[in-house]
C-alpha cells in the first residue's frame, strides 16, 4: 500500500486523508522532516499560505520539502499548498519553495465571504468535477513544463509540471475522489494506481 503524507501544520488535514484512504492508500500525517521518509507522495493542503510557511520555517521543514521535491516523488498542492508550490508568486520577490513553473496570484477569487462551487471541466477526467474555492488564488502563467488541466472564468485554475500537481480549489472538501485518485496516478506505475475515468 502507498504511503500518502498530508503536511500537518494547518489546513484541511482531515479532509485529505480521508480521500486518500477513499482511493486505497494510506495516509500520513507529517509534522516533521523524519515523517517524510518513508513516503511515495506529499499533499500540501489549502490554508493561510503565510501562516502555513511561518510553521515550516518554525519546524525546520523547508528544506526536508525541497529535498523531497527533488527526489522526483509526486508533490501536489490545493489553495495554498499550490502557492507553496509555484516558482512565483505575484507581489513577492522569492517563492517558497518554488519547484513547479507556474506563476500564482493569491486571494484571485476574492475573501472569505466570496467562497463558491464550481462545476469544472477538467483534462483527463470523464464529466465535471463541482469544486470549492475558498480565498482561491489562480495560475496567472504556465511555464513550458507546466500543463493546464482546468480553465475557469478565463482563470487557470489546475495545472501539472513534472512530478507536481497544482489546483486553487479544495478538491478534499467533496465526496468526489477522482482527483486525489488522479494524483495517486502520477505515481511511479508499480504503485498500481489507475487513472480515473
Amino acid at each position: 500500500m502507498k504511503r500518502i503524507g498530508v503536511l500537518a501544520l494547518q489546513g484541511a488535514v482531515r479532509e485529505h486523508l480521508q480521500s486518500i484512504e477513499a482511493c486505497g492508500a494510506e495516509g500520513v500525517l507529517v509534522k516533521w522532516p523524519k515523517d517524510l521518509e518513508t513516503l511515495d507522495a506529499l499533499i500540501l493542503p489549502g490554508g493561510e499560505s503565510t501562516a502555513m510557511r511561518r510553521l515550516i520555517d518554525r519546524y525546520g521543514m523547508m528544506q526536508p520539502l525541497r529535498d523531497f521535491a527533488e527526489s522526483g516523488k509526486p508533490m501536489f498542492g490545493t489553495c495554498a499548498g499550490l502557492i507553496l508550490l509555484a516558482k512565483t508568486v505575484v507581489g513577492y520577490e522569492e517563492p517558497h519553495l518554488g519547484v513547479m513553473d507556474v506563476a500564482v496570484e493569491r486571494n484571485s477569487f476574492g475573501r472569505q465571504v466570496d467562497s463558491f462551487e464550481a462545476p469544472l471541466e477538467i483534462k483527463g477526467l470523464d464529466g465535471a468535477f463541482d469544486a470549492v474555492f475558498i480565498r482561491a488564488p489562480h495560475i496567472v502563467s504556465a511555464g513550458p513544463s507546466a500543463e493546464v488541466l482546468c480553465v475557469h472564468d478565463g482563470r487557470i485554475v489546475m495545472a501539472k509540471s513534472g512530478q507536481f500537481l497544482g489546483c486553487s480549489f479544495h478538491p478534499e472538501l467533496t465526496e468526489d475522489h477522482r482527483i486525489t485518485a488522479y494524483f495517486l496516478s502520477m505515481i511511479p506505475s508499480r504503485s498500481g494506481f489507475p487513472l480515473p475515468n
